[in-house]
């Protein structure tokens, strides 16, 4: 394996441009050659959770019209990851020929953290980061992808870090997406709880997969006046 295809996401694209250039550094670091998906722009998640079918059949057709079988997707988001692979198949039902291309190219995508670990069997990536780190996994990493261990594993290798143990950090942010809009009080109370999580561990950053996630956290900690700091594990892996 040489080559890959990597998806930024719209929101690392629009507010995380970082985790982009991280993950294509650590992917490069890897001896592979990256390839970014320029023709397409967002996975179409959020119009489908919506019920926007038609918006979401456009962005799923744009995104599989700039992918190709064959060589891995790469993207650094669990959410999209779990939309392309499982959701993909519900939103395309009545498109046989957009359906088809999704089921070939499924067996293709990979969360970041899921094709270094499984794919590639690669645990160092000689990456240091001195720093005390909290861990939270997103929901659909953990629940629709089965990622759990991955992650952990690529951030116990980091030179110098220290890993704070997060009370029930398996517990949602409270982002999912429009539900943070549209129930933004249910939304706030979930993030206090995690916030007190977080600053309990005693981390002085936080790291997560989804920059939705990171979105979340960081706002809350902003507003508080909290110096905690939020990064994205490739923003940690491609640290030297």
């Amino acid at each position: 394996m040489t080559e890959v295809q990597l998806f930024s996401t719209c929101l690392a694209e629009e507010f995380f441009p970082e985790v982009n250039d991280a993950a294509a550094t650590v992917l490069e670091r890897l001896r592979l050659k990256v390839t970014p998906v320029r023709g397409a722009f967002c996975c179409g998640q959020v119009a489908f959770n919506e019920g926007m079918r038609e918006e979401a059949v456009d962005l799923a057709r744009r995104f599989l019209n700039s992918v190709q079988p064959d060589v891995p997707i790469v993207v650094p988001s669990g959410s999209c990851t779990s939309m392309l692979k499982i959701f993909y198949g519900d939103l395309l039902a009545d498109d046989p020929a957009l359906a088809a291309k999704a089921l070939a190219i499924r067996p293709w995508v990979f969360e970041l953290s899921q094709f270094i670990v499984n794919v590639l069997k690669v645990k160092y990536l000689g990456a240091r980061y001195e720093r005390a780190v909290a861990y939270h996994p997103s929901c659909h990493l953990m629940r629709e992808l089965g990622v759990r261990a991955e992650p952990m594993t690529l951030l116990s290798a980091v030179a110098g870090i220290k890993i704070c143990e997060l009370r029930d950090r398996e517990e949602c942010c409270g982002f999912g997406g429009m539900f943070s809009v549209k129930f933004p009080d249910i939304s706030a109370s979930m993030l206090e709880d995690k916030m007190a999580r977080i600053k309990e561990s005693g981390a002085e950053v936080v790291v997560a997969n989804d920059c939705g996630c990171l979105m979340q956290i960081g706002g809350g900690l902003s507003r508080a006046g909290d110096k905690l700091e939020v990064r994205h594990l490739a923003e940690v892996l491609a640290a030297r």
